[in-house]
């Protein structure tokens, strides 16, 4: 079993004491995101995880419990999201100087092996067009080189909540832009070469279209080639039904729940409102078994 910690929220910035008394306690609950009065138990104990998938765009304060993790037996890679979008897009993420400082302190504590980079998702507008996206993941790939052996990247989803917020930038004086696939394989081009000249591999998530580019590869951001070599798994090769249809991410079980990262990023799939989100925040309770508590939780 693959825990994900979280596609959902970011666990790892946001709610690290809960995650580590849920690891302590050996389970947690999670509420169906379709209904929530189906609640499903997870085992978090050691010898029921292969491993904990954590996706952050701020591990820093989960550094300090990691050698508690390696102690009690669990595996555990991180998929670390750094773009560094201007605050239209990107409100609340750490500055791009901070995020890079983390990257590197993780990279010290666990290798270069154990960080994915994921440039995710590409949000094309006019004040983050083609050009700055050259020059932007050039600047990230020669900061993070030694620090990573893996870059994912993928281009914005057109989720009708997603866009509907992308297009109120308009009204804050920005354009959103729509690529042309000559245009995804341009960028894709630079961005493979780049990759390869800092010493990584480049992999494109969940793409419903081909770009035949030299350095390019079909990406999984739960991969069981990478879990067999870097975390020592058995290569498994099935794939999640839960995700979206060209997604090839193996299964795994996810201890998140939406509308509770307080990013605000406007491209984000998982959070229907900011002030929704604060608002969960708020109900959090760090010794909870559940990340926000479920009226039709009985205890």
């Amino acid at each position: 079993m693959i825990v994900s910690a979280s596609r959902r929220t970011d666990i790892p910035a946001f709610y690290a004491p809960w995650f580590m008394n849920r690891i302590r306690e050996g389970f947690c609950l999670v509420p169906n995101p379709f209904n929530s009065r189906q609640i499903s138990r997870i085992s978090l104990l050691p010898g029921d995880v292969d491993a904990i998938a954590f996706w952050t765009r701020n591990p820093r304060p989960l550094l300090p419990h990691l050698k508690e993790l390696d102690e009690l037996g669990h595996r555990y890679f991180f998929l670390y999201t750094l773009i560094g979008y201007p605050r239209l897009l990107d409100p609340g993420s750490p500055p791009v100087a901070s995020a890079l400082k983390t990257f590197h302190d993780l990279a010290s504590r666990v290798g270069s092996e154990g960080i994915i980079w994921r440039y995710d998702p590409i949000v094309c507008t006019s004040v983050s067009d083609l050009k700055y996206h050259e020059n932007n993941f050039s600047r990230l790939a020669r900061s993070l080189e030694g620090r990573t052996q893996r870059c994912i990247v993928s281009f914005v989803e057109p989720y009708r909540k997603t866009m509907g917020r992308l297009k109120t930038l308009r009204n804050q004086g920005a354009e959103l832009y729509e690529l042309t696939d000559t245009m995804k394989k341009t960028l894709l081009s630079h961005f493979a070469a780049e990759a390869s000249q800092h010493h990584m591999e480049l992999m494109l998530c969940a793409a419903s279209q081909d770009f035949p580019t030299p350095g390019l590869l079909k990406g999984r951001c739960i991969d069981g080639d990478y879990l067999a070599t870097h975390v020592g798994l058995k290569a498994l090769h099935s794939k999640d039904k839960n995700q979206r249809p060209h997604c090839g991410c193996m299964p795994s079980k996810d201890m998140g729940m939406y509308d509770s990262c307080l990013y605000g990023c406007t491209y984000c799939y998982a959070t229907r409102s900011h002030a929704r989100a604060m608002e969960n925040h708020r109900r959090h309770d760090p010794s909870g078994p559940m990340l926000i508590p479920s009226p039709f939780l009985c205890h």
